[in-house]
């Protein structure tokens, strides 16, 4: 910033279209989805074996997992020593 800059006091910035001007944000449809959105957190984490992820999706009040991808039962599967990639289908007639 200069020294000799001068700051001025600007005008009222004006409200998006569409947001409440009456000061009702809490009350208002965005107010409540943005609310919904932030209630819930990614979580990521490291898999049973190397180069796999677990990405769970949690309720911050509840701390429930709400979803879980993959699913802990083929997390289960990838923790056995004969899993592979493919291998939970068997296609061969």
């Amino acid at each position: 910033m200069e020294p000799n800059a001068k700051i001025a006091r600007i005008g009222p910035i004006a409200a998006p279209s569409g947001a409440a001007t009456t000061g009702t944000f809490d009350r208002s449809p965005a107010f409540k989805e943005a609310e919904q959105a932030a209630r819930y957190r990614l979580v990521i984490e490291e898999g049973p074996s190397a180069g796999s992820y677990i990405y769970k999706t949690l309720d911050r009040l509840t701390g429930e997992v709400v979803r879980q991808v993959p699913r802990e039962q083929v997390v289960d599967l990838m923790k056995g020593a004969d899993y592979a990639s493919g291998s939970v289908i068997d296609t061969r007639a």
